[in-house]
């Protein structure tokens, strides 16, 4: 069908969808909403929120649900369930109650959380109900037209690469999506009938004992936190691992509210987004602020450096992680004992966890191949697993969840802030300590937005001209790694590595969930000075070949 013969046929659904789509004078907007079917790819669905079937509505929530629900049926014999979860942006609790109804519908029993929770809460769930799946309705840190729909095993990781395309075999057969609730009950009736069973306080108090038996410092300290939940699903459970430390809520930030009110986005690696909470921190006298994401599956981090704040980055943050929690169980570390992180992120935790005898591992971007790992890990008993981060601010300690998880990292940042301050520390100079053994790490992102349906086919464009530019497009480069045919045991992925003769990196890759393109950058020099000339010269060049 032609993006024209879509649109009609989505006239028909019912009123509310008629009116929103009539009121679209702008034919490139409509041919944005129907040129395609919004993609179930390897990280499930994303995208801005609104009729189409480019778009996240209640029909491409259904097609998901009853597609995905087909595919659990396929390989289980008898019970079957589902956990689901939400987070607290618009319109989540409609979609959570959408895909439960669905499910419901097709004899598949739901769990279903009757209040918004964290994304490693519902990753955690999974597990502890013993379900089959699970469910989480997130869009993570993306802007407030954003919506999504992340599924996970029955471990509670996010499906890798096999699994997640034979899923997407079966939501790909469901074309009819008119007709997907017409089989459906109320969600009253199914609840009635104990298809669908609210859950929340005992399974939350269940993920907090989780989190708690991860804490490794408890000695009292005048630490002083600022911490901001911006308007999403942490409030409840990071307050509840950080009992006993002096903790202020933003106030401004602290209640769920989807249009996010207060930040453009709701983003912890933007500094816009703990603005508000480093301005409380200078008025309270506070040492640290934390800000976790909607989903409460990232965090960020300010510390005090004199009068102002400094706002670490992702790998920064992770490179401390791994020396506190390295250093706090250096007793129990072993020649199994295993870091994982992706291949975009900085070397830097990875040298400090080797200075400790730990294993380092690399998976592809994605948390569900960290969390993939750590199942691995549990089955063959080869290997033990004792952290895993991401340069995107998503760090994991424990295996109570196979997803990032903003609370154990939120309780761990904070032991690790009362440790150095109760050596007359603070986290700046816990990370300076580490640049003068391990040498200077400079790392950035550039995230170039690329729209609609222009938009990605520039996006391949500019990975086919990058292929074709090799070791010219910048100087020293002494390799590149190209994951499309796949690198070692790693699936295939389109991106591209680039290795300089003294050890720095760049990488290219394609949003999996956004309509972007990526450049991560790792400058390593002695010089401070001199990394971040190199960086700005490497950074132009790409800008000129992106055109940005």
């Amino acid at each position: 069908m032609s993006y024209k013969d879509k649109y009609n046929l989505w006239l028909t659904f019912d009123e509310k969808t008629k009116a929103e789509l009539e009121a679209i004078s702008d034919e490139k907007e409509i041919e944005d909403r129907f040129y395609k079917d919004l993609a179930f790819g390897t990280g499930g669905l994303r995208g801005i929120m609104g009729a189409g079937s480019n778009r996240m509505n209640e029909y491409t929530v259904g097609k998901a649900t009853s597609g995905l629900a087909d595919y659990v049926k396929s390989g289980n014999d008898g019970d079957i369930s589902v956990a689901i979860a939400c987070d607290s942006r618009l319109n989540s609790r409609e979609f959570l109650w959408c895909a439960a109804r669905v499910f419901a519908s097709k004899g598949i029993k739901v769990y279903a959380y009757h209040t918004i929770v964290p994304v490693p809460v519902l990753s955690f769930t999974t597990r502890y109900l013993g379900c089959t799946a699970g469910v989480m309705i997130t869009a993570s840190h993306n802007p407030k037209e954003y919506n999504g729909y992340k599924v996970y095993d029955t471990k509670g990781c996010q499906l890798c690469t096999e699994d997640a395309e034979n899923a997407i075999s079966f939501i790909n057969k469901i074309d009819d999506y008119k007709s997907i609730y017409s089989d459906c009950k109320t969600a009253d009736e199914y609840i009635a009938d104990g298809m669908i069973i609210p859950i929340y306080e005992n399974e939350l108090e269940a993920f907090v004992n989780a989190v708690r038996e991860q804490s490794v410092y408890t000695e009292k300290s005048d630490l002083k936190i600022v911490y901001t939940p911006l308007h999403g699903t942490g409030l409840v459970p990071v307050c509840k691992v950080l009992e006993g430390m002096d903790v202020t809520v933003l106030e401004s930030q602290r209640e769920p509210d989807g249009n996010f009110p207060t930040v453009k986005s709701p983003n912890p690696e933007d500094r816009a987004a703990l603005t508000l909470a480093i301005e409380k921190a200078k008025e309270i006298g506070a040492d640290l602020v934390l800000g976790t994401d909607p989903d409460c599956d990232r965090v960020g981090i300010a510390v005090r450096n004199g009068d102002d704040f400094v706002l670490f980055t992702g790998n920064q943050t992770g490179a401390l992680l791994v020396k506190f929690i390295c250093e706090m169980h250096k007793a129990q570390l072993n020649d199994k004992s295993t870091l994982v992180k992706t291949i975009v992120t900085s070397e830097l935790g990875a040298n400090i966890g080797r200075s400790y005898g730990v294993r380092v591992e690399d998976t592809l971007t994605g948390f569900k191949y960290i969390g993939d790992k750590i199942n691995k890990y549990e089955a063959s008993g080869e290997q033990e697993f004792v952290i895993g981060y991401e340069e995107s601010y998503g760090y994991l300690v424990g295996t109570h969840a196979r997803d990032k998880d903003a609370v154990v990292s939120s309780m761990l940042i904070c032991q690790m802030a009362a440790w150095y301050k109760n050596q007359g520390k603070t986290l700046l100079d816990g990370l300076n300590e580490i640049y003068a053994e391990f040498g200077y790490y400079l790392d950035f992102l550039d995230s170039f937005v690329l729209k609609g349906k222009d938009g990605a086919e520039k996006i391949q464009s500019l990975m086919v001209d990058f292929r074709a530019k090799g070791t010219a497009l910048l100087p020293n480069i002494s390799e590149i790694i190209d994951y499309k045919d796949g690198v070692g045991d790693l699936p295939k992925e389109n991106v591209l590595k680039y290795i300089f003769n003294d050890g720095s990196w760049m990488a290219v890759r394609p949003s999996g969930t956004e309509p972007k393109i990526k450049v991560y950058y790792s400058i390593v020099d002695s010089d401070k000075d001199n990394a971040k000339l190199r960086l700005e010269e490497i950074r132009k060049t790409i800008g000129e070949i992106i055109g940005a």
